[in-house]
Formats: C-alpha cells, structure tokens, sequence
C-alpha cells in the first residue's frame, strides 16, 4: 500500500524537478544567447535640436560644462540599489534592497530635480550617465526626453548605449528587468560635427558581464572657430564600478588615456568628463560619516594620465563629495562619500571645477562644474 502511495508521489517530484531544470535551463540560454556587446567605433548620430546654425566655440573664451551621473531616476533619498554593500562604523554589514525606482512618478519626479539642479548652473554643455530610454527599473521612462524637454536654449545632442541586457530575474523578489537602452546623453549648445562610441574593456566573468554596463565613452567633435583645424574633443565616459582589484579600470584608463594623447598630439583641446568610478583627489578617506571605506572603492591614479594632461580636482573636494554609499538611505553625515565625478583636460586648456552640492537630490550623485578656455596654439605638437 505504501509503495502505492509513494511511486505517484515520486513522479510528481520528478516531473516538477524536471520543469524546473527545463524552466531554469531556458531561461540562461535566453540570457546568453542575447547577450551581445555594442561593437567599438560605433558611429553616433548627431542631432542639432532643430537648429542646425549651432556657433563654434572660440579660444579665450570662458565656458563652462557639467557632468551628472543621474541614477536612472530611482535613488531618491530612500533608495537602495540591491548590488550596493557597506559596513557601518561599527562593523555592521549593509545591503541595498531596491532593484528598480519606486514608480514611474518618482523616476519623473527625480528626473525633474537633477535637471533643475544641473540647469540651475546654466552650463554651455551637459554630460549625463546613466539615462533610461526604455528599461523596466525606470518603469519605461524616456529620461533623454525629459532632460532635452528641459533645456531653455538651442542645442547639439548624441547618445551612446552602454546598458542593454535581456530580462534579468534578479531580484527574484523583484526583478531589474529588460534594459532596452540606456547610456550617456552629451548635450551643446554649440555644433557638434561628429561623434563615435568607444567601447571600454569588461569583465567577462559569468555571470558577472550579463549584470554590468556595456560600458563606453563617447568621443564628440566641437568646432574652434579660427584654430586652423584644431577642435575640442568631448569625451562622455562612465567607467567600471564593481571591478575586485581594479584590473579593469586600469585598462579602461589605458585606452582612454591613448584617446588622449593620440587627439592632442593632432593639436586638439580635450576635455574628459563623467563617472571615473575613481575616488578622486584623496576623497577616500575624506567623508567617512558612520561608514567604514567599501571594498570597491580604488584610488585614481594620476600616473595612468598620458603627458600634457591633468585630473582638475574641485576647488572644494575637502568638503563636498559627489557620490554616497547606496546600500542604505541617504541620511546627510550617516553615508559614506567619495569623489568619483571630474574631469581631466590637456594642458592648452585652462580650467578649474567645482563640486555642487545637490544633497543628492534625485539621484546617488552630486554634479560637477567645470569652468575652461580654449588656450590659442591647441597643442605642442600642433
């Protein structure tokens, strides 16, 4: 009788194991079958804003530009991203809980605050990181719509995809979803005469690469006007973050470093900025609030810079940060800070920034705000 009763039991057990390695099998071959990187020197397509008679820049003129990682509209201030960890001063372990923004009214909402703390410094050109197109975290929410809606002058803009992945089942509580597009949006209000897509190097540790950024810079062309052929070249980049020793970062930075010195050496202005992912100027022991240093957190180092250039540390680095630790709610003087946002410039391009205090309105981030001229005689080698 108990055999009876135990042979369809066992079947059904069977049958259910069976569905579940057929179900799971299915679903990581969907992933990696799909899974594909951008190719590198992708061509962008640059639109003028419905005005094609953008002006060049000129040498000797004081301008300004502003980079912004914008968090994909999710990191109010009671956000927490799932993938963050931290320790508390005390040694308590901290995780993030959220895989995606809290509804489409708060990544509007959020959106809406960083373009009135970035538009509130009135800056000639704006570099974002991480702005939804279509993406189940951000609830479908054309972020690059809502910032180009927001702009109060004629401008250029590109955008270069750097995350797009198949629907990731993880959280499985809540999962993060399909990323159709996401990337870096460059905005002007000066012409741009052609950009391209650079991708960086990743990691390509499963299941690692199916969960990062497709990560890139991009490389934008502004006219000088009367500089004989020489031009500003404007560099969008948002680098690795999870990267355990920094392998990655260092070879991301090598090939941005050659961009650098192969574009001077042809005698154009460079000016770099966004998300080095970097604590930059020492900003790693600077804000330790009632956190300890997360293990991800690499020093940026200045050797890795080609000749003829520089990191431009903010003017108040010591006492602003533009970046908090996300495995908890923000709560001013509690989170861990760093310094992960700048730029670098070669040296025919006189500049000073300075870090903005948003209180991380809207996003995990903090703005930066970069002041240069074009110095006459681009380059020493020009």
């Amino acid at each position: 009788m108990k055999a009876k009763v135990i042979r369809p039991v066992l079947k059904i057990l069977l049958i259910v194991v069976i569905a579940a390695v057929v179900i799971v099998g299915g679903y990581v071959a969907y992933v990696v079958l799909t899974y594909e990187r951008i190719a590198d020197n992708e061509q962008l397509e640059v639109n003028a804003g419905g005005n094609e008679d953008l002006p060049a820049l000129t040498t000797g003129s004081e301008y300004t530009a502003l980079t912004y990682n914008i968090g994909f509209g999710a990191y109010d201030h009671d956000f927490s991203f799932f993938m963050d960890e931290g320790t508390m001063a005390d040694g308590t372990e901290t995780v993030g809980t959220e895989s995606r923004a809290a509804s489409e009214a708060a990544v509007v909402r959020n959106t809406e605050a960083c373009m009135e703390a970035a538009l509130a410094e009135k800056p000639d050109i704006l570099l974002f990181q991480e702005v939804d197109v279509k993406a189940d975290r951000s609830y479908k929410v054309d972020q690059r719509e809502t910032i180009l809606g927001a702009m109060e002058t004629s401008y250029a803009w590109t955008f270069a995809s750097n995350f797009h992945s198949a629907y990731l089942f993880y959280p499985p509580t809540k999962p993060i979803g399909k990323i159709a597009e996401s990337g870096l949006l460059t905005v002007s209000r000066f012409g741009i005469t052609d950009a391209v897509r650079r991708s960086y190097p990743v990691s390509d540790a499963f299941p690692t690469k199916f969960f990062d950024l497709d990560r890139c810079f991009a490389v934008q062309r502004l006219p000088v006007e009367g500089a004989s052929g020489g031009e500003l070249v404007l560099i969008n980049t948002h680098m690795s973050a999870y990267d355990e020793g920094g392998t990655i970062r260092r070879a991301q930075m090598e090939l941005l470093g050659g961009v650098i010195a192969d574009e001077y050496a042809k005698g154009n202005w460079v000016i770099v900025g966004g998300d080095f992912n970097h604590a930059l100027g020492g900003s790693e022991s600077k804000f330790m609030n009632g956190m300890k240093t997360p293990a991800w957190v690499q020093s940026f180092d200045e050797g890795q810079l080609p000749e003829h250039c520089r990191m431009v540390i903010a003017e108040n680095n010591d006492s602003v940060a533009t970046d908090r630790d996300s495995s908890i709610p923000y709560e001013k003087g509690v989170n861990y800070e760093v310094t992960l946002d700048g730029f670098i410039v070669t040296d025919n391009v006189e500049a000073s920034s300075v870090n903005i205090d948003a209180d991380y309105v809207g996003s995990d981030h903090n703005p930066v705000k970069l002041t240069f001229k074009l110095l006459s005689g681009a380059a020493a080698g020009a």
